[in-house]
């Protein structure tokens, strides 16, 4: 994951929109390798809670950008995907979806070899598609609107403790109403939207320090208690660094961008590879507001994670 962190973190940290121009030959999109754990996590959320993770307003017509996901992602990674215009391939998993059917052109490389097959089966069929893109690349997408400003399109198995089914076909500013600090993100709200549904494509990063230890992280599948030991953490075996490298690849003539997610987890003391990079960390988490600290959880444990991140800095 191309996370850049010295653009990320810093300070005073702002809740703000950070886009940056992606570079021309940036992908937007990640190969998975095949049974990884991203893949092995959105398997199982597409086979279990796919009505949570695979949601849309009423009516609204995806099957354009869905399109241009496939040909950009065959694009960037030819001999991973491949995309005729009608039907997809996951070269990697040995499936093709072909108008809604689900093609074997091969084994599987782990499990039984027909987990993937079974999964894109049980999905209703126009969403087989978008769950083959879901299972090759490490991405989850949305579609927002750029006349509207809404998202009326979601297909997010790995959530960083929102519910998908209750941002679908809002407002940009309704959803992000509940961050804290908002100002800055819902000033720039319409006139985002237009951006990035315009011709050059955009990337942010995002992240946060977390008790929580796996990608999926739907609200009604994690411990509402963030940090059970509170002050006493050990920051060394408890605390994960998870991160999200997102970008916008725009469909211009149709006034929509597709908004990609790409979330990485690891331990917090493997993320801190240096001591310019602890310092980084422990002057952002100095400088959150009140209300920062606490929509990212972080109040109960910002004292003590400063005193590790100044031993890891040492």
């Amino acid at each position: 994951m191309s996370f850049d962190y010295a653009a990320a973190v810093v300070a005073p940290f702002r809740m703000q929109p950070g886009l940056r121009r992606l570079a021309p030959a940036a992908p937007h999109f990640t190969p998975l390798a095949a049974g990884g754990r991203h893949q092995r996590e959105k398997l199982a959320v597409l086979s279990a809670f796919a009505p949570q993770a695979l949601v849309s307003a009423p009516d609204f017509d995806a099957a354009p950008a869905v399109a241009r996901v496939c040909e950009q992602a065959a694009l960037e990674h030819p001999g991973v995907f491949a995309w005729d215009g009608r039907t997809a391939t996951s070269l990697t998993l040995g499936v093709s979806v072909r108008q809604e059917q689900v093609l074997e052109i091969g084994t599987g490389a782990f499990g039984l070899g027909d987990e993937i097959g079974r999964c894109l089966r049980g999905l209703p069929a126009p969403w087989r598609l978008t769950g083959l893109l879901a299972l090759s690349f490490a991405q989850d997408l949305a579609i927002v609107q750029g006349s509207t400003g809404r998202v009326p399109w979601m297909a997010v198995a790995l959530p960083s403790h929102w519910d998908p089914a209750e941002k679908v076909g809002r407002h940009f500013n309704e959803i992000h109403a509940p961050v804290a600090d908002p100002h800055l993100l819902l000033a720039a709200g319409e006139r985002l939207m237009q951006l990035v549904c315009g011709p050059q494509s955009f990337e942010r990063f995002v992240w946060n320090v977390t008790g929580h230890p796996r990608l999926h992280a739907h609200p009604e599948r994690v411990d509402p208690v963030r940090w059970p030991a509170g002050e006493q953490t050990d920051f060394a075996t408890q605390a994960w660094w998870r991160t999200e490298r997102q970008t916008f690849l725009p469909l211009p003539d149709a006034g929509l961008a597709v908004f990609t997610i790409e979330v990485e987890v690891q331990p917090l003391r493997h993320a801190m590879a240096n001591a310019e990079q602890a310092r980084a960390l422990r002057d952002a988490v100095g400088t959150m507001s009140e209300a920062v600290l606490g929509y990212r959880s972080l109040g109960p444990v910002k004292q003590a994670l400063m005193q590790w991140l100044m031993q890891a800095q040492a």
